[in-house]
Parts: structure tokens; sequence; C-alpha cells
């Protein structure tokens, strides 16, 4: 594809600007600023991995991951700024899932050790570890506001601080799993997968497109369970003081 090729693609871009303009959304600058940012940020990826490929240095394949991890970390902490250390939890639970994902890719040599393979790889499963992060940090705060009595009450009859979040937990761990769990179902009926696509159209035999991308589903699959478990056991116990009372939000700052 070519630049100019490249450039009449931007129709997509003007269609929701004209609907949000003729609607009265307030859309027109958002949608502006996603499309710069994503245009910069995709091509300055673009020739960094072109580096890291051409390097082939284990080094930079570390400090790639360790760029992604951030600014998934930075992304996703907005939605757990009330829990204690969320930042770090956050940290944690996208290095162990990295890790964890990695060691059985690379252990069992299911996908070569090379930058090539490991730096995509890395970027799907960090970036869905995000998503799933938001997913669960969403609904485990609003869990947490709506069931304060019910938890507060428990605590008082004597029941631990485990005993009284998990109703919340639980919810909140299904509901950040579940769109994964359902995308997969209707996967090759509804929706063609961008990676398989995107191998399909760069001429690769359908057939592997599709062994490929099934990888990356049962990999996907690990990584919401991995996430959101993790990051749900990770955050709970600091909801609450020595005293375990059950702290409001606006104490955990």
């Amino acid at each position: 594809m070519s630049f100019l090729t490249l450039s009449l693609s931007l129709i997509f871009v003007l269609i929701p600007i004209a609907l949000s303009k003729a609607l009265n959304l307030g859309l027109e600058k958002d949608t502006i600023i996603a499309t710069v940012r994503s245009i910069i940020q995709l091509l300055a990826v673009g020739y960094v991995l072109t580096f890291v490929f051409t390097a082939d240095h284990y080094m930079y394949i570390i400090l790639m991951i360790m760029l992604m991890i951030g600014a998934a970390t930075q992304n996703a902490r907005k939605k757990g700024a009330s829990i204690k250390g969320i930042t770090w939890k956050l940290v944690g639970t996208f290095f162990f899932v990295e890790i964890l994902t990695q060691a059985i890719l690379l252990g069992f040599q299911i996908t070569p050790p090379i930058a090539q393979y490991i730096i995509p790889i890395s970027g799907m499963v960090v970036g869905n570890s995000m998503v799933l992060s938001i997913l669960f940090l969403n609904r485990f705060t609003a869990e947490i506001a709506s069931r304060q009595d019910e938890t507060e009450l428990i605590l008082s009859l004597g029941g631990t601080p485990k005993q009284a979040i998990h109703t919340s937990l639980i919810t909140s761990i299904k509901a950040s799993m579940i769109p994964t769990i359902e995308s997969q179902k209707t996967i090759g009926l509804v929706q063609l997968p961008g990676m398989m696509s995107g191998q399909i159209i760069a001429g690769a035999d359908p057939v592997q497109a599709v062994q490929f991308q099934l990888l990356i589903l049962f990999l996907l699959l690990t990584t919401a369970a991995v996430t959101s478990v993790l990051l749900g056991f990770l955050s709970y116990p600091t909801l609450f003081n020595k005293q375990m009372q059950l702290l409001k939000l606006s104490e955990k700052n």
C-alpha cells in the first residue's frame, strides 16, 4: 500500500466527523486528535520495529516490552485511582501475564525466540491485559460502592475481608472476562480476526492463518483469566484497614 492509497482511506475518518458535526455530538476534535495520534504513533512504531528486527538483540526486545507495559499501566491506572498502590499492582499483573505467556510459547517452542514473534504477540497480550484491567477496575469500584452496606454487615457479623468482598470480587472478575469469551464464540462466523485477515491479505495460506489465529485466541483466554484474577486478589486487601474495616473510596487515595 502506498502513502497515496493510505491517504485516500482518510475518507473513513471524514464520515464520523461529518456525522458528529451534523448531529452536534461534539466529537470532531477528539476524532481528529485520535486520528493524528494514531498516525504518528504507528509510523513511529513502524520505524522502531524495523530497527529492532534488524538489530535482533534481546535488549531492544525487553525495552519494547517495558515501554508497552508502561503505557498500558498509565492508561489503566486511571480507572483504579481509588485503590491504594494500583500502579504497582498493574505493573506486576502485566509483567506476570507477559512472562507466563512467553514462557509457555518459548518453552514449548510454539513460536521462535525472535523479535518478529515476541514483540507483536507481547503487544497483543499486554494490550488485551490492559483492556481487561480497565473493565475489571471499572466494575470492581462500582461493585464496592453499591455493596458497601452489605460488605460492612458481613464484617460486623465476624466475616473476614475476603468473605465480605467475595461477591463483588467474583462478579467483577466474571464481568471483565465475559467479552473475551463471548467474542470467541462467534469468531469466524460474525467476524474474521484482524491477525488472520492481515495474513490472508498478505498472501498467507488461509489454513496457516487460521492456525496462528487460534493460537492467539487461546493465548488471550489465559490473558483474560489471569489478569482479572490476579489484579482482583492483589487489589481487594487494600480496601480494608488493619482493623478489617472497609475504607471509604475517598480514604484510599
